[in-house]
């Protein structure tokens, strides 16, 4: 509903601001007069803002209407003598049983906790400036790679069809070509339309030479002439039928042979051609205090999509064996990354599920367990049939069998290398730490991998 100015003279007017000193709607005239007035000694709010409450300072309880002068502590809210009076016979205050105080008692607090406030908005508007700078930065790669994307995609189907269209071409023109090298009578064929009336002509001149014969008064040179005509007329008329006949004899049926299979498996690898993967060189799969190339540890987990969920920093959850038994038991599958105060980083990944145990507890698991160096890039499966981890309440976590390569106790802050027999597990040599039995850590983060 519209508020109106509440100024007599000014009733059917839109109020602009209220006043919650005067208890008063005012219009744009009201309000410039106001302003001039009282300067900035009374509270108004701006009803253009978007205002969706005005303070009038006023109760809002059923029948009190009477101003706020104390606050509850316990409902972190403003209210009036009524709400914390109990009268005999009428309804008690909403706030009669809570810990209630004066305005001047919790003026310093509220002022206090509103410079926190002001410095966490000021942080939180640098922060989102920044963020959604960045994330407008994002959006507009993103668009452009998708252009890259199609346009590269359109330039290998366009050259799969030119190819193709090139194919048709080459077979339309063998088609030509196989027919004209058939069919080279083809002027016989219209010769042979006239043969009909060739010979009958021929027949008829015949018996007019015949009959001019039996008159001696006919020069013979003609009728020899004639003759000699009419014997080259035969023996091309003769030559035409016999090409004519041989014409069946070159009948060929031509047929086109598509390669049936061939268009088949074509189709099908038309309909696997190309695909749209992610580029995870640049991407953070981890979000890691600790700087590694990512995408080498996405190629060890076999490049297959999943989502990592950090479940344990040391920096953050703590140092002990008992902080990452309290993170990460029963997780499902996990990826543990370790920093050395030396710059040494490695770490495990396992399948298996880490549990506080009472006693060592071995695992074994030769196919998806394994260890690594991101400093050599190197990736170390099972060398030998052996334990893959170690479950125990003080030791953890482990990797390796009873000579581990990977081991803490009771504290994360320090951790082990063993190298003193044929068993260890996954190599021989500390090479994860150049050589190093004892490491300190700069830190160790757990991650549980989802792969969807």
């Amino acid at each position: 509903m519209e508020n109106k100015c509440s100024l007599k003279n000014h009733l059917e007017i839109k109020a602009i601001s209220y006043c919650q000193e005067c208890k008063r709607y005012m219009c744009n005239k009201c309000d410039k007069l106001h302003s001039e007035l009282f300067n900035d000694d009374h509270h108004q709010y701006k009803l253009d803002k978007d205002t969706t409450e005005i303070f009038t300072g006023l109760c809002k309880e059923k029948n009190h209407l009477i101003e706020l002068t104390f606050f509850c502590i316990t409902h972190n809210k403003l209210c009036c003598p009524k709400c914390i009076t109990k009268i005999k016979n009428e309804e008690d205050g909403q706030h009669t049983d809570c810990n209630v105080c004066s305005l001047k008692d919790i003026e310093d607090e509220k002022r206090n906790k509103l410079k926190i406030i002001i410095k966490d908005l000021e942080n939180l508007s640098n922060n989102l400036e920044q963020s959604i700078a960045g994330l407008k930065k994002i959006l507009e790669e993103n668009n452009q790679k998708r252009e890259e994307l199609k346009i590269n995609i359109q330039k290998i189907f366009t050259k799969l069809r030119n190819a193709l269209n090139d194919r048709e071409d080459q077979l339309l023109l063998e088609v030509d070509k196989q027919f004209n090298n058939k069919f080279y009578f083809e002027d016989i064929i219209k010769k042979a339309d006239k043969l009909p009336n060739q010979v009958k002509a021929s027949l008829e001149k015949g018996k007019l030479i015949d009959e001019q014969w039996k008159n001696k008064n006919n020069k013979i040179n003609i009728l020899i002439n004639d003759c000699l005509n009419i014997e080259n007329n035969i023996k091309e008329i003769k030559d035409i039928n016999d090409k004519k006949e041989k014409l069946n004899e070159l009948k060929v049926d031509f047929e086109f042979l598509p390669d049936s299979k061939g268009i088949n498996e074509l189709l099908n690898e038309i309909n696997k051609f190309g695909s749209i993967n992610q580029n995870i060189r640049n991407m953070n799969i981890f979000d890691s205090k600790i700087e590694f190339e990512q995408s080498l540890v996405f190629s060890w987990l076999g490049n297959k999509k999943f989502i990592s969920e950090l479940l344990f920093r040391k920096s953050r959850d703590g140092s002990t064996c008992n902080d990452f038994h309290n993170k990460c038991d029963n997780k499902g599958n996990t990826i543990i990354f370790i920093e050395t105060a030396k710059g040494y980083k490695f770490g495990g990944y396992t399948e298996l599920q880490w549990e506080r145990s009472s006693s060592y507890k071995y695992k074994k698991d030769n196919k998806s367990t394994f260890i690594f160096s991101l400093n050599h890039k190197e990736k170390y499966t099972n060398r030998i049939d052996n334990n893959s981890i170690c479950c125990y309440s003080d030791k953890c976590p482990w990797f390796g069998s009873k000579y581990p390569e990977i081991f803490f106790e009771n504290s994360l802050n320090k951790g082990e290398s063993w190298d003193n027999t044929s068993e260890n597990t996954f190599l021989l040599g500390r090479k994860l730490t150049n050589g190093e039995q004892y490491w300190e850590v700069k830190e160790l983060e757990a991650y549980k991998i989802i792969y969807v």
